[in-house]
């Protein structure tokens, strides 16, 4: 087989490999993590000093520590005090506690940019406080966060091939085996690459898409 053939029998697979396994894997840890990274958000923001310190803690352990070693904890660490955790599971964890912590500097720093006014307003018309949050804050805050939370989101489409590493059949998985059986590891790899690139530029794309759609409820 040539290396063309061989390229162009590994791309499908390859897709494949990223079509349902990298992007689900990405799409379940993002939703989890934004979630989770509201809650921080909110903690960080609070007058409470007990629930203000464990969001500070937790974000600083998240940002502080690298992912792959926040996989390898929870994978093969907690096994060793009889917590065992399948490898999609335990990525699912890893990558939504990672966004998480990275998100919620970004929901923070967006509900601050809302004009304390926005408040005022709402506190005027007979909203209580968490009505004011969702209905008038917290649409204002989407927009200025999507760029951050986009570029979260494709680099942790990235991410998900150290997922690999605890045995989930993700694209780079699936370019490992080919890789390992074929013997043409820079072809498969490159090739692997070109994929993930694609994916980010398919993502970009939408990115962009979303932030003119809601320039359009701006006034300028």
């Amino acid at each position: 087989m040539t290396e063309w053939q061989l390229a162009l029998d590994s791309f499908w697979p390859l897709l494949w490999g990223g079509i349902s396994g990298t992007i689900p894997l990405a799409v379940a840890s993002f939703a989890l993590g934004l979630v989770l990274a509201l809650g921080v958000a909110l903690m960080r923001l609070s007058r409470n000093r007990v629930l203000s310190g464990i969001a500070r803690f937790y974000i600083s352990v998240i940002r502080g520590t690298p992912l792959l070693v926040q996989l390898f904890v929870i994978f093969y660490g907690m096994p060793s005090i009889g917590i065992t955790i399948d490898p999609w599971p335990s990525a699912i964890i890893a990558f939504s506690l990672n966004v998480g912590g990275y998100a919620a500097e970004v929901i923070r720093a967006a509900i601050l940019s809302v004009p304390k006014g926005q408040w005022e307003a709402g506190y005027t018309i007979g909203m209580s406080p968490g009505t004011t949050l969702t209905r008038l804050i917290l649409p204002q805050a989407a927009r200025v966060s999507v760029p951050p939370l986009s570029n979260t989101f494709i680099s942790l489409v990235k991410d998900t091939s150290l997922a690999s590493l605890i045995l989930v059949t993700e694209m780079f998985r699936v370019a490992q085996e080919i890789a390992a059986f074929s013997r043409e590891f820079l072809l498969i790899y490159i090739e692997a690459a070109l994929i993930y690139w694609l994916f980010c530029l398919v993502l970009s794309s939408g990115q962009n898409l979303l932030e003119k759609r809601l320039d359009r409820y701006v006034a300028h």
